[in-house]
C-alpha cells in the first residue's frame, strides 16, 4: 500500500491525496506538521526520505519520490485507470500547463518557506506578506480563468467531463486563495470547475479538514 507523507494543509499534499483517491487507490498517511517542533520536515529521519525537507513524498513499491507534479505523472503511468490526464497529445498538453501554472508559476512564490523567509529573513510586515500573496495568486488566477475560455461550453472541468490532474492543482490553490482572502469573483469558470470538484468523494475525502493532522 502506499504511504504518504503529508500535511493537511499542503497544497502540493493535498492535490496528491485527490489523485490518489481519483484512482481509488488506498494510502497511509504519515503526518508531517510544517509548524510543530521547528517544523517536522526538517527532522534527520524525513530529510533522508526527501532532501527537499518538503511535503508531500509518496512511497510506492519501496521507491520513495517527491514533487506533486511527479508523483501524479507516476500514479498515471503505474496505475492508469482511470488516467489523470488525456488520451490526446494536444489535451494532454492542455492539462499539464494548467498544472504547472499553478504549482510551478503560483505556488512556488506563496508557500510556506518563501512567506517565512519574507517575514523572518526579510522583516517584510504581514500587510506586505499579505499584497505579496494576492498579488501572485491573482496574476496567475488570471491567466487560468483566460485560459478556460477556450474549452468547449459543456465542459463541466477544466478539460472535459473527467477530473484529472488539472483540478488536483486547481482546487487546493483556490482552498489556500481562500485562506489568504484573495478575491475569487472574478473568476467564474475556476469557481465552477471548483464547485463540480466538491461534489466528489474524491476530491471531499482529500480536503484538508479530513485529514488526521487537521488542527
Amino acid at each position: 500500500m502506499p504511504i504518504l507523507y503529508s500535511y493537511f494543509r499542503s497544497s502540493a499534499a493535498y492535490r496528491v491525496r485527490i489523485a490518489l483517491n481519483l484512482k481509488g487507490l488506498a494510502f497511509d498517511t504519515i503526518p508531517v506538521h510544517l509548524l510543530k517542533d521547528g517544523g517536522m520536515q526538517h527532522a534527520p529521519a524525513y530529510a533522508d526520505i526527501n532532501p527537499s525537507h518538503l511535503v508531500p513524498t509518496l512511497i510506492d513499491q519501496g521507491l520513495p519520490m517527491g514533487q506533486s507534479l511527479a508523483i501524479m505523472e507516476y500514479l498515471d503511468e503505474v496505475y492508469p485507470d482511470p488516467p489523470l490526464l488525456p488520451a490526446d497529445a494536444a489535451g494532454r498538453a492542455k492539462v499539464r500547463a494548467l498544472s504547472q501554472l499553478i504549482a510551478c508559476d503560483i505556488h512556488p512564490l506563496n508557500n510556506l518557506r518563501v512567506l517565512h523567509y519574507l517575514e523572518h529573513d526579510l522583516a517584510v510586515d504581514a500587510s506586505a506578506r499579505a499584497a505579496w500573496y494576492q498579488h501572485w495568486v491573482t496574476l496567475g488566477f488570471e491567466a487560468l480563468e483566460r485560459m478556460l475560455q477556450t474549452r468547449p461550453q459543456a465542459s463541466i472541468f477544466c478539460i472535459g467531463d473527467v477530473p484529472g490532474m488539472a483540478e488536483c492543482c486547481l482546487v487546493p490553490q483556490m482552498y489556500n486563495a481562500r485562506r489568504f482572502q484573495v478575491p475569487l469573483d472574478a473568476y467564474p469558470r475556476l469557481r465552477s470547475v471548483e464547485a463540480a470538484c466538491q461534489q466528489l468523494d474524491a476530491f471531499q475525502r482529500a480536503a484538508p479538514h479530513m485529514q488526521p493532522d487537521a488542527q
